[in-house]
């Protein structure tokens, strides 16, 4: 069988969150510079049939695409390393191989045969790893494999890419290895043998590594290099050095130097010539250059772990290179926000953000963030539930009603100011129901979003149930917030700004999702821009006051 289509499987070994992600962006990146068509997709050997039902805890932040995946976080990565769309085919799962695999058995496609991991397992995963090459959209598909090779929930994936490489020939599909070399201060060593077993343990199930990436905080010495490429069967110049580096954009840069998008291409049989990284190194000196720099609280109730908030994280890192400044972004648990500790614990901030989530803890410390930045005129951003705290906050605190809320919080408040959608109501399943991926969006002219943007018609990308109850647009627009983007189908209220304030959006979708190295999201970096003017200009009222 042969394919124009190129492929990579990018595996690994010993423990996992290795970076295989990082690796794959970086090496798409590099490969993409050089005028080749390149996507990257994730498989994930969890049974849940998406992450949108996952706990941040559990995984991270659930990154949405424009046709409403709810995917794994990596996607992000391969997506601000890009600047390419990712879709529901850039993302498998364990659950919805064996749910479409199990669906055709009850229609009886498989014509009364009975049903086993292989070939039916196996065969369904070649099908959505070949989806993405077989579309003619692409010269070359990276395909990560999530989890660790020897662990029981990974071996029909790899079972599935020793066949592949079979099926597809010489020099049409290859396997990238990432593994540890641990270093052990006490003897003042780097440690191969958890490598030497990772392989042999892929080897076993009849796959050979043909590049070897390998994770290390020191520098590999030759002798490192030639032993490893002895003992794991791949050649010399294939042995890869990842050392860790001071931010995940400098990883292409360093696969360069290894020569990765070299051996690759020389296996795959194809043209290699110098990448054009201008673009990407541009931004790279001005993110590690920054002329100034600001503090941005975080209000969450997921901050203690930091991929929970993985793209709001990045867009600020975008936004902060454009306007050359370093963004400190300070993390603030919403649970232990109160109205009598909320000066102390935000006075010091030039700009605030309010993440998005879900239920009801520390909904009150999110609200009582929003009081205190609208009436100190601190720069406010609110993402998807932050905006309805802001609406929720304003209605509370501005037009007198008290026990305003979000039907979510309180089923029965008098005031439901954020309402569930009237489609969501008779929805019991909660996975993949939500109002998801990328919906219009019209602006209001001479709006704040309109001189953002700078466009009428935008879209973005969304995850969620409840919105902005229509019924108190009017009364809530009277008193001085206004809504400045809605759906033009639906009517349904996308932006609300406050004139009278600094700078005060919020807004329903998630731009964080959308935000790239090479397009950094213009709400973030015009929110940044904002939190700089800001700080600018309390310097400059404190040492008049002086």
């Amino acid at each position: 069988m042969t394919t124009n289509t190129k492929y990579i499987f990018v595996t690994g070994g010993v423990t996992s969150s290795l970076g295989k992600g990082i690796i794959a962006a970086s090496l798409a990146k590099l490969l993409q510079a050089q005028g080749y068509r390149t996507t990257i997709q994730k498989l994930d050997p969890y049974i849940n049939v998406d992450p949108g039902t996952l706990n941040p805890y559990e995984h991270g932040e659930c990154y949405v695409t424009d046709d409403g995946a709810e995917t794994d976080l990596d996607l992000g990565h391969y997506e601000r390393f890009l600047n390419v769309p990712t879709s529901q085919s850039n993302n498998v799962t364990t659950g919805r191989i064996y749910q479409s695999v199990i669906d055709k058995e009850r229609r009886g496609e498989f014509l009364g045969k009975t049903v086993q991991v292989i070939p039916h397992i196996t065969d369904e995963i070649k099908n959505r790893v070949q989806i993405l090459g077989n579309s003619g959209d692409y010269d070359i598909v990276i395909t990560e494999i999530g989890g660790t090779v020897g662990d029981i929930e990974s071996l029909p994936y790899v079972e599935a890419v020793r066949q592949l490489k079979w099926d597809l020939g010489e020099h049409n599909a290859i396997v990238i290895h990432l593994t540890l070399i641990p270093y052990l201060s006490a003897a003042g060593e780097l440690k191969t043998k958890p490598t030497q077993h990772s392989i042999k343990t892929l080897m076993e199930s009849g796959v050979m590594a043909d590049v070897l990436v390998c994770r290390t905080e020191h520098e590999l010495p030759e002798e490192i290099r030639d032993k490893l490429a002895k003992f794991c069967n791949v050649r010399p110049e294939a042995v890869i050095q990842s050392i860790d580096a001071s931010t995940i954009y400098d990883v292409p840069n360093l696969m360069l130097q290894q020569g990765l998008d070299t051996v690759v291409l020389k296996k795959l049989d194809l043209k290699s010539k110098a990448p054009d990284l201008t673009q990407w190194n541009q931004f790279l000196l001005r993110h590690k250059n920054p002329k100034g720099e600001v503090t941005i609280g975080l209000i969450g109730k997921y901050v203690e772990l930091q991929d929970s908030y993985k793209s709001i994280l990045e867009a600020f890192i975008h936004a902060g290179a454009e306007n050359e400044v370093k963004v400190n972004v300070q993390s603030i648990h919403s649970e232990y926000l109160t109205k009598n500790n909320a000066s102390e614990k935000l006075k010091h901030l030039h700009g605030v953000l309010v993440a998005p989530g879900f239920g009801e803890r520390g909904i009150e410390g999110k609200i009582e963030a929003v009081r205190y930045v609208r009436e100190q005129n601190i720069p406010f951003l609110g993402i998807c539930l932050g905006m309805q705290m802001a609406v929720i906050e304003y209605s509370r605190n501005v037009l007198g009603l008290e026990k305003a809320n979000s039907t979510e919080m309180d089923e029965h408040t008098a005031y439901p100011v954020i309402n569930l959608m009237e489609s969501q109501k008779s929805i019991i399943d909660k996975g993949g129901t939500m109002r998801l991926g990328a919906w219009d969006c019209q602006l209001l002219e001479g709006s704040l979003a309109k001189q953002i943007y700078n466009k009428v018609d935008i879209k973005e990308r969304h995850r969620h149930r409840y919105e902005f109850n229509n019924d108190y647009r009017e009364q809530i627009e009277e008193a001085g917030m206004k809504a400045t983007g809605l759906n033009p189908e639906t009517g349904l209220v996308e932006i609300i700004e406050i004139p009278a304030h600094n700078w005060f959006v919020g807004v329903q979708y998630h731009p964080e999702y959308k935000s790239t190295v090479a397009n950094p999201h213009p709400l973030f970096v015009s929110f940044v821009k904002a939190a700089l003017d800001y700080k600018i200009n309390t310097k400059s009222v404190t040492l008049a006051q002086k």
